[in-house]
């Protein structure tokens, strides 16, 4: 009997770690080729460091970077030229005179003294191993459950494996190198950069590369960098070239990078890389079974939080990049688990709190002078990086770019002061690591002071994801600061007695029939409802923290001056206070919708005009777009209810684009699962997979949302680990059928739990009266819009919405409620 219960023991010990494993395989990016460009190669990071693996048996490239590898140094680029053109720009707006207007604007506002410094490569590492350009056998992978990339080979009868982290506990990129015969291992190995450094060799197992990063013509570039590497062998032997390292005849080598420069904050470069390095490569020669775990378990406490799954097919078995290629044809819905899931790890792997946000491109970038600088573009899509974060929970992971924006806050306050006469502080749609905040690049798109509204929404959303006070306490000076700005500057239309903002533009899109001519006007959609959001909700922080009374009365009156949305002549919601639009307007930009996604001004329930104005601006401006573009569409239709739309929008994403493709306005997905512009923009991963959580599970609108549009194809799955507003956390969320089976709610802090959902629910088997009126819990409440203005022409049909039930719990912190069909 004993051996029988050990031998039942043991095989239920194997039939669950099965699950594991098979559990860990679905999280798997596989090729059976190498990397050709880079759009192909496969990313790792820690935050700080990242690498690209390419794969190649005979030439291996690892591409390098460090988060602050920037051009330039400290600077400032505001134009204090703006202040006095002020009041005749705006008095041109007024008039209709918007070309002149932009062209003093462009004159008068656009920084004459500083652009945007790009962010920069550290370079390569190269591993040259002769003889192995015929190999069989192979296959690269990233296991994104463990955040390890490893390439398997075969060459004369010997397997070589590639094993390749950036490790969260060490601070080092570690490179693995095995075989599986001994003394099989000889191989070059070198560093490199397409800017000027200085490469050298020391001793048999050591190299280092430094260079100093370039300026422009205002600002000289300051950031030293530095590479450190160090090599241990097991057997063979090693020696150094001038600038290599050659290994023979090794049983296995195991190559450590550590990577760092000068930069300690944005006004200051007084740190010293060497210094840096020294230290992080007293981690190097750990036992590497035990460096590689430790960095598996860091990584892990982020990654398993959340899990997804929709089914597997047997799809999911081919090559990633065939996966995508297919996807449009076939029946593969572990590709979207895979790709939400891979949006997830991205966030994990470019942004860690005490670094440096997610830029345009994470953290990965192998040029000096990359696409739109790979700055912070933050008309969108420096936000969108950060739309996952808080509801997948990698809350940790948003902190980056909330201190980003406290530094910008501190100097933003000159520019407000200098640029506009305005007390608070401003910041236009780009800025750098040195957070610069003039107006840059264009006329028709830099004049936008309406960024630092949009920033400080992610401070309240994390408030109410957390319900913590003295988060809001600490953030409440950086929201009140904003509000003063546009105190100062907001201005009333002499045309229609508002209180608008201008100049500015509707990101970076013009009405039809001043296209190339103007982009700035007065009273835009977008920069009323950022404006409205901010003094919604830092009056609401001002009275919840007891400050303030007599400011909360001044926001609060602005606010009912500002504009309110229109519905124009096409059914559309206006993207300009005049009825500008045109259905044939297809642009990438859908700016007046901001306040039905990120914002919460527009609903199904409470405003079902405005929603259907919303929905149908989606229709006419139509799905084909940018990458990013196609992730914000997913939140859109989500926002609509309308799952089967959103996975059109997943499935026109999920396309698959060649490498060779840099240039575009089509949106799709590189083979590597890079979000395509194209060129390669993260904004992309991260909308979509927000997109896909916003499609399982919405907390914005006075509820919790169950399920609000789930497409059709996906009958049967279950999502575990999303964080809600209202401090809850959905432990399990199951369906069957297309209906809720089982759903596990824990609440962290308390407070009523409302529900929505679209079957009847019970409450540890016992049946739920209905909630009726205004949801008690204060981190659901709605913001109160003013009633909107509609076009006598708008062909409005009106809204049908799907039965929803709606249920109200009182929780305790701490408790788990179920809730079961």
């Amino acid at each position: 009997m004993k051996d029988y219960l050990s031998r039942l023991a043991l095989s239920f010990l194997m039939i669950m770690l099965g699950v594991h494993l098979h559990a860990q395989q679905q999280a798997v990016l596989w090729y059976d080729k190498p990397a050709e460009y880079w759009e192909e190669a496969l990313p790792l990071g820690n935050g700080r460091i990242g690498a690209m693996v390419y794969g190649n048996p005979a030439k291996e490239e690892i591409q390098l970077n460090e988060e602050t590898v920037s051009a330039g140094s400290p600077y400032k680029n505001y134009n204090p030229d703006a202040k006095a053109a002020l009041s005749d720009i705006r008095q041109l707006i007024f008039d209709g005179n918007y070309p002149e207007a932009q062209m003093m604007a462009g004159e008068k506002i656009l920084s004459k003294n500083g652009f945007g410094m790009p962010y920069q490569t550290v370079g390569s590492l190269w591993l040259d191993f002769e003889g192995h350009e015929n190999y069989t056998n192979f296959r690269r992978e990233l296991d994104i459950d463990k955040a390890v990339a490893t390439t398997i080979y075969t060459v004369g009868g010997v397997e070589y494996k590639r094993e390749i982290f950036t490790s969260f506990v060490d601070q080092l990129v570690v490179v693995r190198l095995t075989a599986s015969k001994p003394g099989k291992l000889t191989f070059n190995t070198k560093l490199t950069c397409p800017q000027a450094v200085d490469v050298v060799a020391s001793g048999k197992d050591r190299l280092t590369m430094e260079g100093v990063t370039k300026g422009d013509e205002f600002t000289e570039g300051k950031v030293r960098f530095r590479a450190d590497l160090k090599l241990h062998i097991q057997g063979g032997k090693s020696v150094a070239g001038d600038s290599l390292l050659m290994v023979t005849n090794a049983n296995s080598a195991t190559i450590y990078i550590a990577m760092a420069t000068n930069f300690v904050n944005y006004k200051d470069i007084s740190a010293d890389p060497v210094e840096r390095n020294k230290s992080d490569l007293k981690n190097a020669g750990k036992n590497y079974s035990k460096a590689l775990q430790a960095h598996i378990n860091e990584y892990q406490k982020y990654y398993r939080r959340v899990s997804l799954e929709l089914g597997r097919t047997p799809q999911a078995d081919k090559p990633t990049d065939v996966r995508v290629k297919e996807f449009a044809t076939s029946n593969d819905p572990h590709l979207v688990s895979l790709y939400f899931q891979f949006g997830r790890y991205l966030l994990i792997a470019c942004s860690q709190p005490g670094g440096q946000p997610a830029n345009l491109q994470g953290i990965w970038n192998n040029k000096l002078n990359p696409a739109w600088k790979c700055r912070y573009t933050t008309n969108i899509n420096a936000e969108m990086n950060y739309w996952p974060a808080e509801v997948t929970n990698l809350a940790e992971m948003h902190e980056p770019f909330l201190q980003m924006i406290s530094e910008l806050y501190e100097n933003g306050q000159e520019a407000a002061r200098e640029m506009y006469g305005c007390r608070g502080w401003v910041l236009h749609h780009n800025t750098d690591l040195w957070r610069m905040n003039g107006a840059v690049d264009r006329a028709y798109c830099g004049p936008w002071p309406t960024c630092n509204a949009w920033l400080c929404q992610h401070l309240w959303d994390r408030y109410l994801y957390s319900g913590d006070k003295e988060f809001l306490a600490r953030v409440y000076p950086i929201m009140k600061s904003a509000s003063e700005f546009f105190v100062d500057f907001l201005v009333e239309d002499p045309n229609t007695g508002y209180m608008v903002v201008t100049p500015s533009n509707s990101p970076e899109n013009a009405p039809r029939h001043l296209k190339g001519k103007a982009n700035l006007f007065a009273g835009i959609t977008m920069d009323n409802q950022l404006v409205f959001d901010l003094f919604t909700n830092t009056e609401a922080a001002a009275r919840l923290l007891y400050k303030d009374e007599s400011f909360c009365d001044t926001i609060s009156g602005l606010k009912k001056q500002l504009p309110p949305m229109q519905v124009g002549q096409y059914g559309q919601l206006q993207e300009w206070f005049e009825d500008w639009d045109h259905p044939g307007d297809h642009h990438r930009h859908i700016s007046h919708l901001w306040g039905f996604f990120p914002g919460y001004q527009i609903s199904p329930y409470s405003s079902p005009v405005l929603f259907e104005a919303a929905r149908n601006t989606l229709i006419q401006r139509g799905d084909p777009s940018t990458g990013w573009s196609m992730g914000w569409k997913v939140c859109f239709w989500a926002r609509c209810l309308d799952g089967n739309h959103a996975l059109k929008l997943i499935t026109n994403q999920l396309n698959l684009v060649s490498p060779v493709l840099q240039k575009g306005q089509d949106g799709g997905t590189y083979p590597n699962l890079f979000d395509a512009h194209p060129p390669f923009q993260i904004d992309g991963n991260f909308g979509c997979a927000a997109g896909i959580a916003e499609m399982l599970m919405q907390s914005h609108d006075e509820a919790i949302h169950l399920l609000p549009a789930l497409p059709d194809a996906w009958k049967d799955g279950e999502i575990k680990g999303l964080r809600t507003r209202g401090g809850f956390e959905i432990i399990s969320l199951k369906w069957k059928d297309g209906k809720i089976e089982s759903a596990v709610i824990k609440s962290t802090i308390g407070g009523n739990l409302r529900l929505r959902a679209h079957n009847q629910l019970k409450l540890n088997g016992e049946s739920l009266s209905r909630a009726e009126g205004v949801n008690a819990n204060p981190l659901f409440v709605k913001q109160q819009i003013a009633r909107p203005l509609i076009s006598e022409k708008a062909p409005l049909k009106g809204v049908e919405l799907k039965e929803f039930y709606l249920y109200d719990v009182s929780t305790k912190a701490g408790q788990t409620y179920t809730f079961t069909l």
